[in-house]
């Protein structure tokens, strides 16, 4: 599974940040080793998060990760300098893992800076100088600490911005085969030179020098056409083998050819999947590395006493074992203390070595080594057999001493490492408990359902996205659909143009509930659905459109008597779970469903309620429902069975 971000990955980044400029830092929360969380305001396009997780993965996530409630000293820095600022422009350090991003303040112009490599860093730089950044570190050439001067790392080659000639150069500086050369003096990396000598059709491991010049001008192309592919938005590939993800990548890669492929959304998108999955492996397998260190101190702790108690017994023994020979050790020790004084440690040494039970004598350290009793035991010739018992049976003594010091830390260490594992565990199965988002889609930036037939339906939230529902998605064979009522979003139904009747119905039914009508409780309603060409943000003389209205000219066809009655329950949206809200008729046959009605005023939202039903975080109901209070008229839930 991949470990961490390509400079590929992070040029695929940089290009979808393109859609922060000119947003506004809303909070920013950092917890855990290094995760650090910038809320943006984007201006029609409400709220988005900028995620820095553990000081690798750098993404637009697709949902609000959970947050602490509290902010650490670092997210209180940050917090204090620029929310409120003014996010400018993104860009990639040459072909780095870097991005260096313009923070507009009204009195200072800030760069916030992501690195990741070496460990990972954010790092807030005003004039070249850094403010604060979050790991402090002291590298051969540079050094990341407040108040010290931001040097970038020394910059690589850059094969995105190289001419021919360069690259050439590059790979000419290299003796090493293709592949390797690629990786390190052209500066791709393993996975994308194994791409570019697969798409080339070169052998990777042919030695460097005898690739011919035609054959660099071929690897030289399809690199460009690599580059520009990420560079336009590319096609941002999640590969899977026995449904595991091995891989996430900005542009589809030949060298995955065995691979499941499934190409998503944006780069982000592929990323949060390889996260997600990260941490569900990593969920099965954690161990607390406090837990484990106190594991391998009580190992430890264990191994000590049981050492100091076995020499313990053992040099009590050795003392007993010297009384049990009492006259035969009595002698020679006395014989070798009297002639330690009278001949040479040569003659001395002779003579004990004559001894049966002698087995060694050292008379610089006036020490023999006798043995008896099946032990060997070194004994002080010049004392005396109960001085030399008596040294023995202190050294046990200390021993067992330090051995029940030793027991009292390990009964403490013990101790310690129960309440760890009860916290622990009791985290684990909070977390384990919590419950997790479904896959998340682009379109759930708005108000959205699935028609009967398979269409999707958008509509804004607010004014910015009711401009860009229309701008960016109302196409040639859409239709648009809206609710004559005052703060009605605009709706838009992709393929619409070859919708059934029913469906056309459906929309009408989602453009008068997620409106105001809703709110008021009425009974039922009318909306009208129109073509693309009819809808303009051109006014007539004399008027004025204001953000997230349109003029709508030609014949409206109008859908009467609808009910203000909406469904919510769960659907399969792309082999994945979701759960919808929409017109109550879609969830006729569904398993699991509600039907809500307007509430008034008196049972209050019940999106806890509902998410707690369908095991989904609170934020994935409340974004759906619309406007106003709910009331839950009708529950279908099919309980799930064994199979009989």
């Amino acid at each position: 599974m991949k470990k961490e971000m390509s400079s590929f990955d992070v040029r695929s980044i940089v290009s979808e940040m393109a859609s922060l400029e000119g947003a506004h830092i809303d909070k920013i929360f950092h917890w855990g080793a290094g995760n650090v969380l910038f809320r943006l305001n984007v201006q029609g396009d409400g709220k988005r998060e900028l995620f820095f997780k553990d000081k690798k993965w750098l993404y637009l996530a697709p949902d609000r990760p959970e947050t602490p409630d509290t902010p650490t000293s670092f997210a209180t820095f940050l917090r204090k300098y620029i929310t409120n600022a003014r996010i400018g422009k993104t860009i990639q350090a040459g072909f780095d893992r870097i991005t260096v991003t313009e923070v507009f303040k009204s009195d200072a112009e800030y760069k916030l800076i992501f690195e990741m490599f070496g460990g990972g860093n954010v790092l807030l730089v005003l004039d070249d100088k850094i403010v604060n950044c979050l790991t402090h570190k002291t590298w051969k050439d540079r050094s990341t600490r407040p108040g010290e001067e931001y040097f970038m790392p020394k910059s690589r080659f850059d094969p995105v911005e190289s001419s021919f000639e360069e690259f050439v150069g590059a790979f000419r500086s290299s003796g090493a085969d293709t592949v390797r050369t690629l990786a390190t003096a052209v500066n791709l990396g393993g996975q994308y030179s194994e791409e570019i000598c697969r798409r080339s059709g070169i052998d990777k491991i042919r030695p460097s020098n005898e690739v011919g010049d035609d054959d660099l001008r071929i690897m030289y192309s399809h690199l460009k056409d690599m580059v520009d592919s990420v560079v336009r938005a590319g096609e941002p590939t999640v590969f899977r083998k026995n449904g595991e993800i091995i891989d996430v990548a900005p542009v589809n890669l030949q060298i995955y050819g065995d691979a499941e492929s499934e190409r998503v959304l944006t780069m982000s998108l592929a990323i949060d999947s390889l996260v997600r999955e990260i941490k569900e492996a990593e969920g099965e397998t954690r161990v607390d590395p406090e837990i484990e260190k106190l594991r391998k101190r009580i190992h430890k702790q264990t191994e000590t006493v049981n050492e100091y108690r076995m020499e313990s017994e053992d040099l009590k023994k050795r003392a007993d074992a010297i009384y049990m020979e009492y006259q035969k050790v009595n002698e020679l020790l006395t014989v070798l203390g009297l002639k330690s004084k009278e001949v040479t440690w040569e003659k001395l040494a002779e003579g004990a070595g004559k001894i049966p039970f002698v087995t060694n004598i050292d008379p610089s350290k006036n020490i023999v080594t006798v043995s008896i009793s099946d032990f060997k035991i070194s004994l002080d010739y010049t004392k005396g057999i109960d001085a030399n018992a008596s040294d023995i049976y202190q050294k046990s003594k200390d021993l067992g001493e330090r051995a029940g010091r030793a027991e009292v830390a390990l009964k403490e260490s013990t101790i310690e490492l129960e309440k760890k594992q009860k916290g622990f565990d009791k985290a684990r199965a909070i977390e384990m408990s919590r419950v997790q988002p479904t896959k998340q889609f682009w379109f759930e930036r708005y108000k959205w359902f699935i028609t009967s037939s398979g269409k999707l339906v958008i509509a804004g939230r607010d004014a910015h996205s009711n401009d860009n529902v229309v701008k960016k998605h109302l196409k040639e064979k859409d239709i648009f659909v809206h609710a004559d009522v005052h703060g009605a979003p605009s709706v838009v139904m992709k393929d619409g143009s070859a919708a059934a009747p029913d469906e056309l119905r459906e929309a009408c039914t989602f453009a008068l509930t997620q409106s105001k009508a809703w709110v008021a409780a009425l009974m039922e309603g009318a909306a009208f659905w129109v073509y693309p060409d009819q809808v303009s943000k051109t006014p007539n003389p004399g008027e004025f459109v204001p953000r997230g209205a349109f003029i709508v000219r030609g014949k409206r066809n109008y859908e009467h008597h609808l009910k203000m009655e909406l469904g919510i329950g769960e659907i399969t949206h792309e082999g994945s779970r979701k759960i919808m809200c929409g017109p109550a008729e879609l969830f006729e046959n569904s398993e699991r469903y509600m039907i809500l009605n307007p509430g008034r005023g008196k049972s209050g939202r019940k999106s806890g309620e509902i998410a707690k039903e369908f095991q989904v975080p609170e934020e994935e109901i409340s974004r759906i429902l619309p406007p106003g209070d709910v009331e839950v008229v009708k529950r279908v839930w099919m309980e799930e069975t064994d199979g009989q």
